[in-house]
């Protein structure tokens, strides 16, 4: 399957209905939970503009791992607790960082980035299986229609996971 270019409504709403439709598209049909990770994180790429990096990193013992991405390369490892990644995965809950600078902790990979948000990611039993990580090099570029409409899109991977981890 090739890629098809196309153009994102800047209405909220609209936006996360393509791309929904978007992501499972290209990861519905793929039982590998590798592929339709890389394939998901390259969609987040294309469909918002001011990003710089959208990936995964996955839960490995104590520590977040470097799973598929888009951007730059990045820390390949993350302690429970640490930086914008480890922080969520440690609440349980998703992250929206206005200025990483101002971030405690902030594990910086790429210096232009600003903002980030990190959705955790939850396997059947409800447990942390890992983080959507995205980071923007513009300074307040998620919101909470972002925080929410990532949330839902994470359930693409999440319905995946019955036989992954």
């Amino acid at each position: 399957m090739s890629y098809i270019e196309v153009t994102y409504p800047t209405e909220k709403r609209e936006f996360y209905r393509m791309l929904d439709s978007q992501l499972r598209l290209y990861t519905e049909s793929e039982p590998d939970i590798t592929a339709a990770m890389a394939n998901f994180s390259s969609v987040l790429a294309q469909a918002f503009s001011g990003v710089n990096w959208a990936g995964f990193y996955i839960v490995r013992g104590g520590e977040l791992v470097l799973g598929p991405f888009q951007g730059r390369p990045a820390v390949t490892r993350i302690m429970y607790g640490r930086g914008v990644c480890g922080t969520s995965w440690q609440r349980r809950e998703p992250i929206v960082v206005e200025e990483v600078e101002c971030f405690e902790g902030h594990i910086a990979c790429d210096c232009n980035t600003h903002s980030e948000i990190v959705i955790p990611i939850r396997d059947r039993s409800g447990e942390i299986w890992g983080v959507l990580d995205m980071d923007s090099v513009t300074p307040g570029y998620f919101t909470d229609e972002d925080r929410d409409g990532l949330t839902d899109m994470v359930k693409i991977i999440e319905e995946k996971l019955g036989g992954a981890v």
